[in-house]
């Protein structure tokens, strides 16, 4: 399997860009992990992994959308995004998530991309903006992937994003990276209705024959505004997605990634382990994009390592979180998290002012932990990985989780 994708990826990837990925991603971006174990020992924690959300606004309408896309347009400026993403280069950072909202629709979005050469990123798109001139410009820089979201085929990705015609337009995006050589990935947000259209054998190889060279699963949360848990993944199918991504991944030649497992199969939470936290549209430093408060913002003049290194509530989040679950602690626990927003008091950093009454309105329910589920990476590459690059970072060592009480309790929740 990793010969195959390794060929693959070599004669359909520009040599320039592929050579960037592998230094600012690749060597980099294990020493920016390497300086953040060490960190943690001195007992100071900033992500190796930045996530910002460069804006709100977006063409699309998603199902379950926390993000004020209907709000007045809020971006980061230029200025700000380039002093923030210094700072953290500074302290060994070298790979961003660029999300929003849609990023593409933030006008100086390539020129973030152009004035930071010695870094990779990694923009989350829905890739209805990414025209062959566009594409073009992508190349030329040459430090970015995209990741094009698809929610199911046809029919399903239209009753998914709110309108029609998304999936052929989001093709023509993916179409317009792959022809210009540009490394590039898919991403999934498995829920109900696209479980079994797009978690599949045949989904994955139609993939690799439109020439994608990753895939990211990751499951759907019911959180926001507009939340609908109906769409939400059943515990049986939560480790049904984990399975495929395991056996997929040791058979077939195209990169999966998750987020919320080590090599072994037990569950994490990259919030809770302290690998990322995440910027808001309006600067604001969250724990997680899920959990939409704050008490500092990447404005502060300490600058930004040491704000987050010092935020109580940053911290909080992180300790309270593992000691109660290894798994997401909005879904299994909003009490907890309205608890720490008290004690903080920290702001709604919604457009809408409502984030209060949201997690008020959350009913309990199952995330990634599942004791007794455990499914280990099969293939040696991701086990490797993940035992150095990629793990609880000894977050949950010091809890004593009792698997079964906890899974009686959120049982009765539920």
């Amino acid at each position: 399997m990793f010969p195959q994708l390794a060929l693959r990826i070599l004669e359909s990837t520009d040599p320039r860009l592929l050579g960037k990925f592998l230094w600012n991603f690749g060597v980099k971006g294990l020493f920016s992990v390497e300086r953040f174990k060490a960190r943690i020992k001195r007992g100071e924690y900033f992500p190796p992994f930045l996530y910002l959300s460069i804006l709100n606004s977006c063409n699309l309408r998603c199902q379950g959308c926390w993000v004020d896309v209907e709000a007045e347009r809020t971006q980061i400026d230029l200025e700000t995004l380039n002093r923030t993403i210094n700072e953290a280069k500074a302290h060994g950072n070298a790979f961003f998530g660029i999300l929003g909202g849609e990023p593409f629709m933030h006008p100086e979005l390539l020129d973030l991309l152009a004035a930071h050469p010695d870094c990779y990123f990694q923009v989350f798109t829905n890739g209805q903006f990414i025209t062959p001139k566009v594409a073009k410009a992508l190349r030329s820089i040459g430090n970015a992937t995209p990741l094009i979201s698809i929610e199911g085929r046809e029919i399903t990705s239209d009753e998914r994003r709110g309108k029609k015609e998304v999936y052929a337009r989001t093709l023509r995006g993916l179409r317009a990276c792959l022809e210009e050589k540009i490394l590039t990935g898919v991403a999934t947000s498995v829920c109900q209705t696209n479980i079994d259209e797009l978690c599949t054998e045949e989904w994955l190889r139609e993939l690799i024959d439109f020439g994608a060279h990753y895939a990211w699963f990751h499951t759907y949360r019911p959180v926001g505004p507009k939340m609908n848990p109906g769409l939400a993944l059943r515990p049986d199918q939560l480790v049904r997605v984990r399975r495929f991504v395991v056996e997929m991944r040791a058979k077939l030649p195209i990169a999966l990634i998750d987020a919320y497992y080590d090599g072994k199969g037990q569950a994490l939470c990259p919030m809770s382990t302290g690998i990322s936290h995440h910027v808001s549209p309006r600067g604001d430093i969250e724990p997680c994009p899920i959990i939409q408060f704050a008490t500092e913002n990447i404005r502060d003049p300490r600058g930004i390592y040491a704000t987050m290194r010092d935020s109580a509530f940053l911290r909080d989040f992180r300790e309270l979180s593992a000691h109660h679950t290894r798994g997401c602690v909005v879904l299994e626990r909003p009490d907890l998290v309205k608890g720490l927003v008290q004690k903080h008091g920290a702001r709604d950093t919604t457009a809408r002012g409502t984030a209060m009454a949201e997690l008020d309105a959350m009913q309990p329910r199952f995330s990634q932990w599942l004791p007794g589920e455990e499914i280990p990476e099969k293939h040696w590459m991701y086990r490797w990985a993940k035992k150095y690059w990629f793990n609880d970072f000894h977050a949950y060592d010091s809890v004593a989780h009792d698997a079964e009480a906890r899974a009686r309790d959120l049982q009765r929740a539920l």
